[in-house]
């Protein structure tokens, strides 16, 4: 039997997603990146033990890293833990770093983690998104939209 296909666009199993981010910045690009890990962290990932909250993305002589991501400590792991907070290496093609300095480099233009998941091959994935940040105005008119969205399905769905 055929299995089946995901009809939506995302792939995996999501650990975590950032849904702050979609409020706070407007999202430019996104792609893939893997994440340089230890094995108490995949441990602890495995049981959805992490948080996006305050992680960014920096370049760094050449590389990325992943700064702000907490993956708790796997309670199984005794004194081989790691620490939860440490500083995570983002692994992309050196064409794809030389494309995101270039871009980064723009005023205004950040990178931030937007979800954590397994892929396919059960290893760990970053959706990295190139991210300009909202003002308040645009805050509140993002609010405003989804709003009026809501309205409209809500009386749709009741006049059926």
């Amino acid at each position: 039997m055929a299995k089946k296909k995901n009809k939506t666009k995302e792939i995996g199993k999501t650990i975590i997603r950032n849904r702050k981010a979609r409020h706070n910045y407007f999202i430019v690009k996104t792609l893939e990146a893997g994440i340089v890990l230890l094995g108490t962290e995949v441990k602890s990932l495995r049981q959805g033990k992490a948080n996006l909250q305050d992680a960014y993305a920096r370049i760094k002589d050449g590389e990325i890293f992943l700064y702000g991501l907490h993956i708790s400590p796997y309670e199984q792991a005794n004194r081989f833990n790691h620490e939860p907070r440490r500083i995570r290496k983002l692994l992309l093609h050196n064409y794809e770093i030389r494309r995101l300095i270039r871009q980064v480099e723009e005023k205004g233009i950040t990178l931030i983690p937007i979800r954590l998941y397994f892929n396919d091959n059960g290893h760990v994935k970053v959706e990295v998104a190139l991210a300009r940040g909202k003002r308040l105005y645009d805050k509140r008119e993002t609010i405003k939209k989804s709003d009026i969205q809501r309205e409209i399905e809500r009386s749709i769905k009741d006049r059926d």
